[in-house]
């Protein structure tokens, strides 16, 4: 079959793989239908990752038609439309029993032999190296999918392909912000970041009775489409003091709740981390602290993936903020998020800015990655 390999940084191609087989009697092996880029693969495209391997398929988020099932498979049958979640999640550990999928012991199986901080390691993930378990991405025209009945969601009928494919990881990312933001009407909510999560996060705490959500952001088409679509109001930080305009909207206090959904920095190559300039650009978590109210929340979702110096916690402490993150959403809000896209209340086929055949890959990565030509997600169809 046809795939999305990585070859080497910056270098993506589109070859013939094997084509996924039943491992597991929970499996199942997906069709693909649309398959979408994310800010994850980032750091993967450039080479950051010294566990990924030439050849290794990418793709955490996509959707497809079950066309072969496991016998132990209870809740799929041949044939239907499924959204796929981006984390691989057994279902039946400590954490996935209390529907933390993301911190699950067992969706990684390999990760004890590459991760000696086996404390710090969460769910495993499609279309990342060995240390997430080892899971072939979805830019491909199949897919093996484990734990089938945890991970694996039918799609209405009434929700398509394009707006269903953001129940993968996007949607459910933006709900888990605002939920842990524990966001609740009469809020005034700051998102930092304007790409789909971020929007997804304005768009959630819209929905959870916020009174303001304001998006900061420099790329206008982005804000726009924030305000558009999620009922955001726009702050480019190129031409506003945010902190004077955070406060001013929020009765001198500041935010009840400040999400961080900035993605990862995809410049930083292998050879800077060894280095020792294994550091994330914390400017906008200092950012959300400072501008956050007493006893106020905030989030960081995505992009943390090392290091950060210079932390304002003397600020933390001062100002009694809750400070919560989360790499990857859990899937027990998937099947409510297909519930409000099939009333309409969620809409995200917006944000597949650009749809493209698997072939042209690599093209779509480009865009993705310079945020060319108002790219905020690339969708490809095998």
């Amino acid at each position: 079959m046809r795939a999305l390999c990585w070859v080497a940084a910056d270098e993506l191609a589109v070859r013939e793989v094997p084509d996924p087989e039943l491992r597991n009697e929970r499996d199942v092996i997906v069709r693909v239908r649309r398959s979408a880029t994310s800010g994850g693969d980032l750091p993967l495209l450039a080479g950051r990752d010294p566990l990924l391997r030439a050849g290794d398929v990418l793709g955490a988020e996509f959707l497809g038609e079950v066309v072969e099932a496991g016998p132990a498979v209870r809740r799929h049958r041949i044939g239907d439309r499924v959204v796929v979640g981006a984390s691989v999640a057994c279902g039946g550990c400590w954490y996935c029993r209390r529907g933390r999928h993301s911190c699950c012991d067992n969706g990684a199986p390999d990760v004890a032999s590459v991760d000696p901080d086996r404390w710090r390691s969460d769910a495993g993930s499609f279309g990342r190296p060995r240390a997430a378990g080892g899971f072939a991405g979805g830019h491909a025209e199949y897919v093996r999918v484990p734990y089938a009945d945890v991970g694996a969601f039918r799609v209405p009928d009434a929700v398509d392909d394009d707006r269903a494919l953001f129940a993968a990881d996007a949607a459910p990312t933006g709900w888990l912000a605002a939920e842990l933001g524990e966001v609740r009407p009469g809020d005034v909510v700051a998102v930092w970041g304007a790409g789909a999560v971020g929007q997804l996060t304005a768009g959630a705490a819209t929905l959870r009775g916020a009174a303001r959500v304001l998006v900061v952001d420099r790329y206008a088409d982005r804000l726009r489409m924030a305000e558009r679509h999620a009922g955001a109001e726009p702050l480019d930080y190129r031409r506003t003091d945010v902190a004077a305009e955070l406060r001013e909207r929020s009765g001198g206090r500041g935010p009840d709740v400040c999400v961080v959904a900035v993605g990862v920095p995809a410049t930083r190559s292998v050879a800077e981390r060894l280095a020792g300039r294994d550091v994330d650009r914390p400017d906008a978590v200092r950012e959300a602290v400072h501008a956050c109210r007493k006893d106020g929340v905030v989030v960081v979702v995505g992009g943390a993936e090392g290091n950060v110096d210079t932390f304002p916690l003397g600020a933390v402490t001062d100002k009694r903020l809750a400070v919560r993150g989360s790499r990857r959403p859990d899937l027990r809000d998937v099947p409510m998020l297909l519930h409000r896209m099939a009333r309409d209340e969620l809409r995200t086929e917006h944000l597949a800015t650009h749809r493209l055949p698997l072939e042209d890959g690599p093209r779509g990565y480009a865009l993705f990655r310079d945020r060319a030509d108002g790219c905020v997600r690339a969708v490809f169809t095998p």
